[in-house]
């Protein structure tokens, strides 16, 4: 007996929607679907203290599973947050990587502008010293705002939410459910401790060198990482900075002795076996800003996997 048409139809349908429910609810669907993705935005890529037009002071963020870990807090790094569609509420560990103003000008202002909206539960800061210390200097300095909106806007205290820790060597830093973070101890002379973090996610590793020459302790942290955000310096183009600063022989002598040139970092990253390098903190940074390709044809000689030239709001 021939079965009618629309009922063939039907069972056929039904058949379907049971396979595709069967494959949804697998084993090995769910265990992929339950680990989430890693997103790292860079948030600002120059490099030095002094604004630049093309570029925002130096600030990364990397997002597991709706929640924010900050990496340096340069002038702006708020707005650069809205402006990549973070929000300022899912923050829940700032790193500094040393105590140098371009990493740390916005330390305290991220914190104080994200309260003032959608901020309310702690985090954790961690950095060298006196990381404490200006946390504390910071909410006393602002300390009449702060009490103005408590009491008019009905906002919660906010130095309770601000949990400082100086990090004096390497090791690991903090660990929960989404990331392992570990220091490195690198060298940035002369600012002394200067460190590098490496972030395992669920599905992938992120190194950040901070700023630093080049580093045996970074590269040994760095090991086989998937991705290493790098610093970079472009020597040829050194003598433009140079000349437009009144302590230029100081200078001269400071980057050549505490940063990494365009070569070095390639060699850094071969020797690590690092999957992908991100330039970043470009130095010189400013107008005429060096192309692109430049960088990037500076450094491929040196290192054959992916090399990404770093950009303000790119995501990774």
């Amino acid at each position: 007996m021939v079965m009618p048409p629309r009922f063939s139809r039907r069972r056929l349908l039904q058949a379907t929607g049971l396979a595709l429910a069967a494959g949804a609810l697998s084993p090995w669907r769910v265990r992929a679907n339950a680990s989430p993705r890693s997103r790292l935005i860079l948030l600002g890529t120059a490099g030095g203290p002094t604004p630049k037009a093309d570029r925002a002071a130096p600030a990364s963020a990397i997002v597991v599973d709706g929640v924010t870990y900050v990496i340096d807090c340069g002038n702006g790094v708020a707005r650069q947050m809205v402006k990549a569609g973070l929000d300022l509420g899912s923050i829940r560990d700032v790193f500094i990587t040393h105590q140098h103003s371009d990493h740390t000008a916005d330390y305290g202002n991220l914190l104080w502008l994200a309260w003032s909206g959608p901020l309310h539960t702690p985090v954790d800061t961690w950095g060298p010293p006196p990381l404490a210390e200006m946390t504390r200097l910071f909410l006393a300095m602002n300390d009449n705002d702060i009490r103005t909106r408590m009491a008019d806007e009905g906002r919660p205290p906010l130095a309770p939410l601000i949990r400082p820790h100086e990090l004096n060597g390497p090791g690991l830093v903090m660990q929960d459910a989404r990331v392992k973070v570990t220091a490195a101890l690198v060298q940035h002379p002369p600012v002394e401790p200067a460190f590098a973090y490496r972030f395992d996610c669920p599905d992938r590793s992120i190194v950040f060198s901070g700023d630093t020459r080049p580093s045996e302790n970074l590269v040994a942290l760095a090991r086989g990482a998937d991705v290493l955000v790098h610093e970079v310096m472009y020597l040829p183009a050194l003598d433009t900075l140079i000349a437009t600063e009144p302590n230029a022989t100081r200078l001269r002598e400071h980057l050549l002795a505490s940063h990494t040139t365009t070569e070095q970092v390639g060699r850094i990253a071969t020797e690590a076996g690092v999957k992908t390098l991100v330039l970043n903190h470009f130095v010189p940074g400013g107008n005429p800003p060096v192309p692109e390709e430049t960088w990037r044809d500076a450094v491929a000689p040196h290192f054959k996997g992916r090399i990404i030239v770093g950009r303000d709001l790119m995501e990774i």
